[in-house]
């Protein structure tokens, strides 16, 4: 696979490397495994950016280098580094302050083996019972010929400059966000048109989550239901929607909650049947309203989601019930309406401030911050 970060990387193993750059890089399995996961480079903020596992490298690979590995050998009696030192390490880099355990446990090397199912290697090593890890030696030193290759400074350079680029992305993506903001009373159209660019089935799944928030909010904010436990004593009450948590948190399935009312949204882009019934489960089959990263009809994602369960359960009892829970489907038509609607009510620049904090949190980034490497 070649994208425009895929010349990046060339061009730093051409200026290392010299003529064995090209071998290298078809032969070398964790320089292949960058190409892969620095694809979004060119895709701007709007991209998964897939920093976990990347940084899980870099965190190990540091280490190594750190201890002269590469120049003066001997890493297999290293007694390997500490996980609370590398966990440290990873939530210090760009965009990495909320990053979890997960890469450096487990999910490196299970996407590594997807990628790669005939290779011999896994990139993290570790002792279970001690906490210490080890990269790979194998993966990072790579023989062209007769030359032994040590790709670990190299790695660091790759991954330090796709952090960058990422950087730059979405920095501008944001000062875009404050500028429409600004300016979104007299050019709405521009707004509109940019909020509408980031409805779209190839946006990040997380920015995804954050505008359809943004969205729904203002949407509903301006609703009003009528509560009370005594007909004489009636109140008014606006509908607010929260934001459970991070995206792709282990949170049950819940992404926002809506007040007073209890309504359950869930944000998803997959039509994988199991997937939706799974989260039905986590909640005891209370109702939960969908919204669906897709152009498809809301009958045709309805008719879609039943085929699978009849798939499923090939029981007439057991589909209907779930697909009882499904309160509302939202998809891409239907949020842009929303969008449309909610702009109406003059919600526009609320709904760009929205985005902006939002994203913020979840990109793990501070005005303040500047890249950071040691």
């Amino acid at each position: 696979m070649e994208h425009t970060f895929t010349n990046k990387i060339k061009q730093i193993l051409r200026k290392r490397y010299g003529k064995a750059a090209e071998d290298i890089f078809e032969h070398s399995q964790v320089i292949q495994y960058l190409n892969l996961k620095t694809r979004s480079a060119d895709r701007g903020s709007k991209a998964r950016s897939s920093f976990a596992n990347l940084y899980a490298i870099y965190v190990l690979v540091e280490d190594y280098v750190t201890h002269n590995y590469d120049k003066r050998g001997n890493y297999a009696d290293y007694e390997g580094a500490k996980f609370t030192a590398l966990f440290r390490r990873q939530r210090e880099l760009p965009f990495g302050s909320k990053l979890q355990n997960h890469a450096l446990n487990h999910r490196l090397n299970e996407e590594f083996r997807k990628f790669f199912p005939q290779s011999r290697f896994t990139p993290i090593l570790r002792d279970v019972e001690k906490n210490r890890y080890w990269i790979n030696e194998n993966l990072i030193r790579i023989k062209i010929g007769k030359v032994v290759y040590n790709l670990a400074r190299t790695i660091l350079k790759i991954i330090d400059d796709y952090a960058a680029t990422k950087r730059i992305a979405f920095e501008r993506f944001i000062r875009a966000c404050e500028q429409l903001k600004r300016v979104s009373t007299k050019d709405q159209r521009a707004a509109k048109k940019f909020i509408a660019s980031l409805l779209a089935p190839n946006v990040d799944a997380r920015l995804f989550e954050i505008v359809s928030y943004a969205i729904l909010k203002y949407y509903y904010h301006d609703q009003t239901v009528y509560f009370g436990f005594d007909p004489d004593d009636i109140e008014e009450e606006n509908l607010k929607l929260y934001k459970t948590g991070r995206t792709n948190a282990n949170d049950g399935g819940i992404d926002f909650v809506m007040r007073p009312l209890g309504r359950f949204f869930q944000v998803t882009e997959t039509l994988e049947v199991k997937k939706y019934f799974l989260d039905l489960d986590k909640i005891e089959r209370y109702p939960m309203s969908f919204v669906i990263k897709s152009e498809n009809s809301i009958s045709a994602l309805k008719q879609a989601l039943k085929k699978g369960a009849q798939k499923q359960y090939a029981v007439a009892a057991i589909v209907a019930k779930y697909m009882s829970c499904i309160e509302e489907i939202i998809n891409l038509p239907a949020l842009r309406e929303r969008f449309t609607e909610a702009m109406q009510k003059d919600r526009l620049s609320e709904i760009l401030e929205e985005i902006i904090r939002q994203s913020k949190v979840e990109f793990n980034y501070e005005d303040s911050d500047a890249i950071v490497f040691k």
